[in-house]
């Protein structure tokens, strides 16, 4: 049993709340709910995992936009497609915070552009650009999957949320690092990533089916919740899977009770 003196409590609650839990301190939060050291309340961000379905917002690029200026980015990829596509865009040659701050970089000029020069426009120009910007964010961040460190993994997932349209390769990927990925941060970032996208049937499907893969107290929960919100009862059959389980703590199964009672 984990031995934690009251101040020591209260310290981990607050790194959890504010966001700033590591790996080892999840797993202390999760000891210490299933001896019943804590209550679910002390968990605040599991309270509003639901708020974000009604709160995701995308910004909206400004449409003006020079002429010129479109011409002149198309013209540099054309250089750099010309010296070395793959090199470039598969980021094998940067290191992921180098390739990351280009994206930003590249952004930041597209943002100051729309802002300087407004008095030019084509809304087509403005998608292109949007879009070249969201392919180099969606391959930075599926090669930042790939890499060992829980915190190249966690940049990945929030990269993803910067994606104003993300293609089915990305919603893919965030499924596979909530199903698979060792690290509970990691996966709760992903889950939080796909509830954009809840919309689409086959998003909303493999979320429950998700539900039978999670170990995590933490994990079930935010899925209870997110289910909860769509009104998905076809989730419900899973989540009594996991009241059947002896695994299951009992506050977390009594939880996820309140949760099926308010789908059904």
């Amino acid at each position: 049993m984990i031995t934690m003196n009251r101040e020591q409590i209260n310290n981990l609650l607050e790194k959890y709340n504010n966001g700033n839990a590591s790996e080892h301190d999840l797993i202390q939060v999760e000891q210490l709910l299933e001896n019943g050291l804590i209550q679910l309340e002390d968990l605040h961000d599991l309270e509003v995992v639901s708020d974000k379905l009604e709160r995701v917002e995308y910004p909206v690029p400004s449409p003006d936009l020079d002429v010129q200026f479109y011409q002149m980015l198309a013209a540099e990829k054309r250089r750099h497609e010309r010296h070395s596509t793959k090199s470039w865009f598969t980021f094998s040659a940067f290191s992921p915070a180098f390739a990351f701050a280009s994206i930003t970089f590249i952004a930041g000029i597209l943002l100051g552009y729309f802002i300087l020069r407004p008095a030019s426009s084509s809304t087509d120009q403005i998608r292109a650009l949007t879009t070249e910007v969201n392919d180099l964010r969606e391959m930075m961040m599926l090669s930042l999957l790939e890499k060992e460190s829980a915190t190249d993994r966690l940049k990945a997932v929030r990269l993803s949320q910067e994606i104003g349209e993300v293609s089915s390769s990305v919603t893919r990927a965030l499924i596979a690092t909530l199903n698979n990925d060792p690290n509970v941060n990691v996966r709760l970032a992903a889950l939080n990533a796909l509830i954009p996208y809840v919309s689409d049937s086959k998003v909303r499907t493999e979320l429950i089916k998700s539900i039978a893969l999670q170990e995590s107290p933490l994990v079930q929960l935010a899925l209870a919740d997110v289910m909860a919100a769509l009104q998905e009862k076809s989730s419900v059959k899973e989540f009594k899977k996991l009241l059947d389980d002896d695994r299951t703590p009992e506050e977390v199964k009594e939880r996820i009770r309140e949760k099926i009672n308010v789908m059904i």
